[in-house]
């Protein structure tokens, strides 16, 4: 089904209800989230919502990047089994929270991480995302799975969304080499969020785009379903 007819709380839901991984070796994510959203106050902020994980039981994370260009996760694991244990060496540190996740419609999802971040994000379909979302299931795993694929994938969809440079593979900040398959995308429309209690302003492009390690947070927000793989370090 494409996005058209299935609403994100509806694929969140179902990822939730049936949680899934991909075959493989490696270590290996999915589930759902917001790639990131940037704001015009310097602060950018992701939710990665992994409802199966090879490592660990699922977690939430939130990313959150400060005016200033300092990385910190809010996480409901460990670092260890968490988002730290690929993209930690990049930041400041992990803290251990509560994350709760709540509809409030069909699109608009609120994520709160009490005394923390308080944000909300609701989605839409674009033509582009649903021109995207329908290329993606005529796409094998063998595609998806392919680097010079993905890098061809992250190229087209930097130049179709305006979000910057997008990086579906490479190295983490922890050094282990990554493929993610954004495989259901929705555009941002609106968002607004506080940071401990400060308001974090406009959503709007960095001066510069903010990434860790190899992967580039897009300078428009997004919404995805996803999965990620990531190699053991030799």
């Amino acid at each position: 089904m494409f996005d058209s007819v299935k609403s994100p709380q509806e694929w969140a839901t179902s990822a939730e209800r049936h949680p899934r991984l991909p075959a493989g070796t490696d270590e290996r994510v999915s589930g759902y989230g917001v790639m990131a959203v940037p704001f015009a106050s310097g602060h950018v902020l992701g939710l990665r919502r992994w409802t199966a994980s090879s490592v660990s039981d699922p977690f939430t994370s939130i990313w959150h990047r400060d005016p200033s260009g300092r990385w910190h996760f809010y996480e409901t694991s460990q670092p260890s089994f968490a988002c730290s244990r690929w993209f930690g060496d990049g930041t400041s540190g992990s803290t251990l929270s509560p994350i709760t996740l709540t509809w409030l419609s069909p699109t608009e999802l609120h994520i709160a991480a009490p005394g923390l971040v308080d944000w909300r994000v609701r989605m839409e379909s674009t033509p582009m995302t649903r021109a995207m979302n329908a290329m993606s299931c005529t796409m094998p795993m063998a595609a998806w799975n392919s680097a010079p694929v993905l890098r061809m994938m992250g190229r087209l969809a930097s130049r179709s969304l305006g979000s910057g440079r997008l990086g579906l593979t490479g190295v983490t900040s922890n050094g282990q080499r990554f493929k993610a398959n954004p495989y259901r995308i929705w555009r941002v429309a609106e968002s607004s969020a506080a940071i401990r209690g400060e308001p974090a302003g406009d959503p709007a492009p960095l001066e510069q785009q903010a990434r860790l390690g190899d992967f580039w947070l897009p300078q428009q927000g997004i919404f995805a379903m996803g999965r990620v793989s990531m190699a053991h370090r030799d």
